[in-house]
């Protein structure tokens, strides 16, 4: 996944921010937030990205595993990590 020097996303060498499903290079549009309770604390948060063709097949891959906590549009995002 690349993506640009944002919080919750690690910095990559190129600054598009792609969909996490395997082999798509599609624009992101969505943030699926979760966390693995046997691993990570309560309030940690991982994130992947998804496009639309993929936010469903993501969200119910982390859902059926109790990871995913909630999913937002790349630009609310992005507005709540800047304070705005």
């Amino acid at each position: 996944m690349n993506s640009p020097d944002l919080p919750g996303f690690p910095a990559g060498a190129d600054s598009a921010v792609i969909c996490s499903a395997k082999g798509c290079r599609a624009g992101a549009v969505w943030v699926l937030a979760w966390n693995n309770p046997k691993l990570h604390t309560p309030d940690r948060r991982k994130t992947w990205l998804a496009c639309e063709e993929h936010r469903e097949h993501l969200s119910q891959f982390l859902g059926v595993r109790g990871f995913l906590k909630d999913v937002v549009t790349l630009e609310d995002w992005e507005a709540s990590a800047s304070g705005h």
